[in-house]
């Protein structure tokens, strides 16, 4: 009975565990890499088992760094039951199938460019890969104990990260001995709208534990949404563009939220809001189906409207020739467009446009991987490159982490403080600097913890070297 740890160990992205127990081996998440120059090599190498002999996968949740290889998985011969709950898996084939199809777009593009000589590029997997994935999964109710298989028993809780965010409860027994293991997935921050609190847990032999803002603090929320509305009205007095990268499931829907609430106090009649992602459209209709996941606030809006709210000025945009008109306008255009790294998607084509205006202005809302397009704009790059060109970065960069759907470390020490007897802590999904951070704080808790190392294996019998 053990654990190793295989993805998001002293990173932030590549979500992926390996939990072996009675005979079985089941992986906590299959999530795909982002950022660096070498992330696409590191998804399309072989994985350290064979994935015709894991048993099952347990999700967390639907982002693609905690799913996007699943399909990868099945590609190279899983044919178990992927286990998640019923909101994440109505997000599943939204997500997957745009990586898919966005990765065919890539190879597309770089084959027109190969060398005659050079060998043709191939995406990870396809849309014919992801539908067999979509087959396999089975939707689990939060709160609900179940066993999964022989020796292993789960309970999906609430994360609070976005929606179908789960922490995991895993009951892990072989003969006499039965090991307690809770899985944060990522956690979200408290009191953030639409979403429920993360789920308080009181016990474990053992906490794997998300560190992403390990070392931060956010900004109050209040303060972060008066200067949301600041930049905003900065913008209209420069008479510029709003360009937002966000994420499609998550931040797009707060920030829709926020808009709602604010129409008026921020005077958004004056501008032209679009939604500029069909992977956000889709995801919000499924945000809307699912309001027993909601905080009270967002339930009481919900009772309010027969189908999802819009905004009088609101663009959805589907098609390409939707997304290219909004870079005809020169002034006055709020822009919410994917993906939320900027390391693909429509944003990249707003950036270019409006990237080396000092009149725009571009609100960052989450985390940005090391080596993305994000990142660089964080960091405050000079210049940047998209599509091949060089662009100099004139437009005010402005990051609101108040906004991010990661809790900080305040909302991480909150989580583990609930915990009776301050069981022993892995850290994972973090840079070494913040989950070292938060290694500190919790050790001056009390804790037995250390930084998830790859490859490592934890003895789930013994509990050696954790307490």
């Amino acid at each position: 009975m053990e654990l190793e740890f295989y993805g998001a160990a002293g990173e932030v992205t590549g979500s992926c565990h390996v939990l072996r127990v009675a005979g079985r081996t089941v992986l906590l998440d299959c999530g795909l890499l982002q950022g660096g120059h070498d992330a696409a090599a590191r998804n399309t190498a072989p994985f350290p088992f064979d994935a015709r002999r894991i048993d099952a996968v347990v999700l967390s949740h639907a982002h693609i760094d905690h799913c996007g290889r699943l399909p990868l998985l099945v590609k190279r011969g899983f044919r178990g039951p992927i286990y998640t709950n019923a909101a994440c898996r109505d997000l599943l084939p939204v997500l997957l199938r745009d990586t898919a199809e966005l990765a065919a777009r890539d190879v597309e593009r770089s084959n027109r460019r190969r060398d005659p000589d050079e060998r043709p590029a191939v995406a990870l997997y396809d849309l014919q890969d992801v539908e067999r994935t979509l087959e396999l999964v089975h939707a689990l109710r939060y709160d609900e104990r179940r066993a999964l298989l022989p020796g292993l028993e789960v309970c999906v809780r609430d994360a609070g990260h976005i929606l179908g965010s789960s922490s995991l409860e895993l009951w892990c027994s072989e003969g006499p001995v039965t090991r307690k293991l809770v899985f944060s997935g990522d956690l979200g921050q408290y009191d953030s709208p639409i979403l429920q609190d993360p789920h308080h847990f009181d016990t474990a032999d053992l906490v794997l534990m998300e560190s992403t803002y390990g070392e931060r603090l956010h900004r109050d929320r209040a303060a972060t949404v008066v200067e949301l509305g600041e930049i905003i009205a900065q913008a209209a007095r420069d008479r510029g563009n709003v360009l937002i990268p966000a994420f499609a499931v998550g931040r797009s829907q707060e920030i829709l939220y926020l808009l709602g609430l604010h129409h008026d106090a921020w005077q958004l009649r004056n501008w032209q809001i679009f939604l500029d992602s069909p992977m956000a459209i889709e995801a919000s209709k499924i945000y809307w189906r699912h309001a027993e996941r909601f905080d009270a606030d967002a339930v009481h809006l919900r009772a309010q409207f027969a189908a999802m709210p819009e905004l009088s000025n609101l663009h959805l945009c589907r098609t390409p020739d939707e997304s290219r008109a909004i870079n005809e306008l020169r002034s006055h255009a709020l822009v919410i467009a994917g993906s939320g790294m900027c390391n693909g998607g429509r944003i990249l084509h707003h950036l270019m446009h409006n990237l080396e205006r000092p009149e725009c202005h571009v609100v960052i809302t989450g985390f940005q991987a090391p080596g993305t397009l994000g990142r660089a704009l964080v960091d405050r790059a000079p210049f940047v490159r998209i599509y091949g060109h060089s662009i100099r970065v004139a437009a005010k960069v402005h990051t609101l982490g108040g906004l991010s759907a990661h809790g900080d470390q305040d909302d991480l020490l909150k989580w583990y403080e609930a915990f009776e007897g301050r069981p022993p802590v892995r850290l994972v999904h973090g840079e070494p600097r913040s989950a070292d951070a938060l290694r500190a704080k919790l050790a001056a808790l009390g804790a037995q913890v250390a930084v998830a190392k790859a490859g490592e294996r934890l003895d789930l019998v013994t509990m050696e070297g954790l307490r």
